[in-house]
Order: C-alpha cells, then structure tokens, then sequence
C-alpha cells in the first residue's frame, strides 16, 4: 500500500504533495514519524521488530564523531544532521502536528529524535523497486493523477509488460476465483512504461547486505509465482538450495565502506569495493 492510499492520512498527504510541500522521499519519511507515535496504527507490528537505534554517523555521540575527524565522512554527517534539524524545525513538525491532529492527537510532541528515526529508517531500508506505471498510477489512462506521476517518478524505462521485474543485484493469498481474475488481468497487461519507485518491503528490508548475496529479489508481475500479482519475492542467488539455518542476505549494490557507513552504519572487512575519496581544493 502506497502513503497515498492510507484511509486516514492518504487524503492529506496527497494535498501536501501536490502543493509541493514534500517530495516523494519525505513523505514517505513523514509518514514514517506520524505512524511510529499513532498508538493505535496498523503498522506498529511492523514498527516493533525494527530497530530503535543505529551505527550511522547520525547517531554517534560527540566523541564518536571526532573519530571521524580528517575524513569526508565526517564533515558530511555534520552536515547531514545540520540540514535534518533544519528540515524538522521549518516543516516536519508542523506538517507531523498536522497529521496527528486528524487522528485526534493534536497535543502529541513530535521531537527530533522521532524524525531522525523515521530518516534512517527510510535510507537504510529502502529499494528502489520496478513497476508498471497502469499499477502505480491506475487512473492515468484516464487522464487523472498525471500531476503526481510526474512528480514521484525518479526515472522510467521501456520494457515488456508487467512480467518479472527484478533488482538485478541481489496478507492472505484471495480465494482461488479472485486470484485467478487479478492473475488474468495482470497478465493482459500489455507493453507499457515500467516506474522505479522507492519503498519499504516488509520482510525482505530484513535482509543484510552481502558480497556473495544468498538471494535476489524480484517483483512477481502476474502472479504467477506467489499467487499475488505485483508482490515481492526472494530468489536463490546459487544453483545449491539455501541451507537450512543460513542467514537470507540480499547485495546492497557495488559501495564502499564510507558509503555503507553513511548509509547502514556499518563496514565489511575485506571490502572489494573500498575506495579512498580524496577531496583536492583549487582557486578559482
């Protein structure tokens, strides 16, 4: 389910989209604050099996900061958590207070801390996942929404049809007639734009990152593997089944250590992909 089509808060937010308050990350991002305070959300199963806090720099302490001093990382989170509070202070509050108002807590105190959660939440978490523009914008043939769709697309490729969509790196299945029909009518779907949308997936956003991934994911365009069109799967990455008690890991792309510490908070020893980002001044 998409930020925009969540029955309390979807309305709202599609306000604040369309007026340009937000953009497709940070909204997912504000969503992701509004929902962890709301007691009685849909979501908090969900919420309580992630984690409350993380490595990234975001989180370091004073002292754990200065052990980045003299790197390009260092000064970078500084910036980072500069631009947050700035960000949290001149619009996530306001917008957050807002949002919670509609669920009847006008008077709940949405701090820094919770936004800072939401964030890291959202840019470890992540995937930047494929799909048919008819399932992302449904009423776009029809002329409607075509604002949005302009707005939330990061970038858009031809390919054909709806079938397996994949990374290339790395709810109850509906009676037997009602999932024959959503089966039929994805697979009629014919050519058309395929969107890269970023999301969360439950499930498999607990994957860790891996050189030698143990699987890829794939987007299941008809249904034709899990029985739900559009749904999300895992794939053996080897020719061998997965032993049995051995850790899911998924590959997070071709990063170095600086960029997985950015990003996840953490670093891999022996990283192939490591490299040394050495900044030169000039004048002008």
């Amino acid at each position: 389910m998409s930020v925009l089509q969540d029955p309390l808060l979807g309305p709202e937010c599609r306000a604040m989209f369309e007026e340009g308050e937000v953009d497709d990350r940070l909204l997912i991002t504000l969503f992701l604050t509004v929902e962890h305070l709301r007691e009685n959300s849909s979501w908090k199963p969900y919420f309580d099996m992630l984690p409350t806090t993380f490595g990234n720099p975001l989180w370091f302490s004073e002292d754990e900061l200065l052990e980045l001093k003299g790197t390009t990382l260092y000064r970078a989170a500084q910036l980072q958590k500069k631009t947050l509070q700035s960000l949290f202070d001149e619009k996530v509050k306001r917008l957050a207070t807002k949002l919670l108002t509609l669920d009847g807590h006008p008077e709940r105190d949405v701090k820094f801390e919770d936004f800072l959660w939401a964030n890291s939440i959202f840019w470890s978490r992540a995937l930047n996942i494929p799909f048919p523009r008819c399932y992302i914008f449904p009423m776009d043939s029809e002329g409607q929404d075509s604002d949005i769709s302009s707005k939330i697309v990061n970038s858009a490729t031809q390919t054909n049809g709806c079938g397996g969509l994949s990374n290339g790196e790395s709810a109850k299945v509906p009676e037997y007639d009602a999932l024959q029909d959503k089966v039929a009518s994805a697979a009629s779907i014919s050519q058309g734009e395929i969107v890269w949308v970023e999301g969360l997936v439950p499930g498999i956003d607990f994957c860790n990152h891996d050189f030698k991934a143990a699987a890829t994911w794939e987007v299941d365009g008809t249904g034709a593997t899990t029985g739900v069109p559009f749904s999300m799967y895992l794939l053996s990455a080897g020719e061998n089944p997965s032993l049995i008690e051995k850790e899911i890991s998924i590959s997070y792309g071709n990063k170095g250590n600086e960029e997985l510490l950015y990003l996840y908070g953490f670093v891999m020893n022996d990283n192939p992909d490591d490299y040394l980002m050495v900044i030169y001044l000039t004048n002008n």
